[in-house]
């Protein structure tokens, strides 16, 4: 293949040069590739919004009288149950958050106190309870006593989060697409993850619990018999209050 110069002159344009401009062209038409493009946003609302496991916190609030040094018997309830939880999930000391300089300051110290002894009782080591003391801008305010431990938590979200216009519109993929919108789901997993008693069911089961001796042994005494194994609840009949369906 040749051209002519100004010159007058022919050049020999090189073959090669001719074969990669038809290899360019012929690769334009070639509409199928192996690469696979995901989009920046999952599908699926469980990856958009996965449950995390954390470190969370586990508190409750003492109402202190300024002329009260002790505690009420809801209150003392409600600190044993405390100590029981953090018996169980704890991950760390107790901190009970205790005021000064306040009119019932002087009782929240009586009842601090009375705490401690409880939490003691409970089974709860004097290594593991910490005190803090905290004043309150507002004189005016009745001081509480707080007490809170970390715990692992489960948690999901932050929720309401919306990057896109749900309507329609050129600018949003999800719609045109009919894909899910970002915050979809959110809500769900965040209700989860606050229902889930113990975070470690999320990685893995719980070990079995040992088998009912004594119940094993009637049912198997009764299927060597030959008899029945299921349990009879005489009582069950009385608390009907009709006949139907017999």
């Amino acid at each position: 293949m040749t051209r002519k110069t100004h010159g007058g002159r022919f050049a020999t344009l090189p073959l090669y040069g001719a074969l990669l401009v038809g290899t360019i062209a012929l690769g334009g038409c070639n509409l199928v590739t192996s690469d696979v493009v995901t989009g920046t946003v999952p599908d699926d609302y469980r990856q958009r919004h996965p449950i995390a496991v954390t470190e969370g916190e586990q508190s409750i609030v003492v109402f202190v009288g300024h002329a009260r040094g002790n505690l009420t018997e809801t209150q003392r309830d409600d600190v044993m149950g405390l100590a029981r939880s953090w018996r169980r999930e704890g991950t760390g000391s107790i901190t009970a958050d205790v005021p000064v300089d306040t009119r019932n300051s002087r009782a929240a110290s009586a009842v601090y106190q009375e705490i401690r002894g409880l939490l003691a009782s409970m089974g709860v080591p004097a290594h593991a309870i910490t005190k803090r003391t905290y004043n309150v801008d507002d004189p005016r305010a009745l001081a509480t006593i707080r007490l809170s431990y970390p715990k692992m938590a489960a948690v999901a979200g932050p929720c309401g989060v919306w990057p896109a216009d749900l309507g329609p519109s050129i600018y949003n993929p999800a719609y045109i697409e009919n894909k899910q919108y970002y915050n979809f789901g959110c809500a769900t997993q965040r209700n989860l993850a606050a229902m889930i008693d113990n975070p470690a069911d999320l990685e893995q089961p719980r070990s079995e619990t040992a088998a009912y001796a004594p119940r094993r042994s009637v049912a198997f005494d009764r299927y060597r018999k030959g008899q029945t194994t299921a349990t009879s609840y005489p009582e069950a009949e009385k608390a009907k209050l009709s006949d139907t369906g017999k």
